[in-house]
């Protein structure tokens, strides 16, 4: 179930304006936040906490680029019998390098990124994933040409 948006009032949505970009890096990037808003750290913690509590916030974290970091990353793409769904996913999500997978209504229904130090050590893993789950149609889809874009949500 969708996280309801009436849940939130204007200073709601004036905390995620805020902390979808520029994060503060300080010791104290709440008070930051609520200084930029003029609002009480604690406040704005306790705020951010409800939000995610609720559901609106996913998760609160950097965002770093694989390459730079000297890695690589994949989009895959596997077709998944509906019975064992639960079974592939909570196998796909033990690896430290899957970042988040999500279903789709295609033949294809689970697609998930992948991020290791090489791609042979993905091929591995999807390699081992296909093994323990027995599901065998994994498409391992590495970009060949990058088109970021910012997401940013003016809530």
């Amino acid at each position: 179930m969708a996280p309801d948006a009436a849940l939130m009032d204007d200073t709601d949505r004036r905390i995620l304006n805020r902390i979808q970009s520029n994060f503060p890096v300080t010791p104290r990037p709440y008070e930051s936040i609520g200084q930029d808003l003029n609002l009480a750290e604690a406040d704005v913690i306790a705020r951010v906490r409800r939000l995610k509590e609720i559901g609106i916030i996913r998760r609160i974290g950097g965002n770093f680029s694989p390459e730079k970091l000297g890695f690589v990353s994949t989009l895959c793409a596997a077709s998944v019998p509906e019975e064992t769904l639960e079974v592939f996913a909570a196998t796909v999500n033990r690896y430290p390098g899957v970042t988040h997978n999500y279903m789709r209504e295609n033949h294809f229904n689970v697609w998930f990124t992948f991020i290791a130090p090489s791609m042979e050590e993905i091929e591995a893993n999807l390699a081992a994933i296909a093994a323990e789950t027995g599901v065998h149609d994994i498409l391992n889809l590495p970009a060949t040409r990058v088109f970021k874009i910012r997401a940013k949500f003016d809530v």
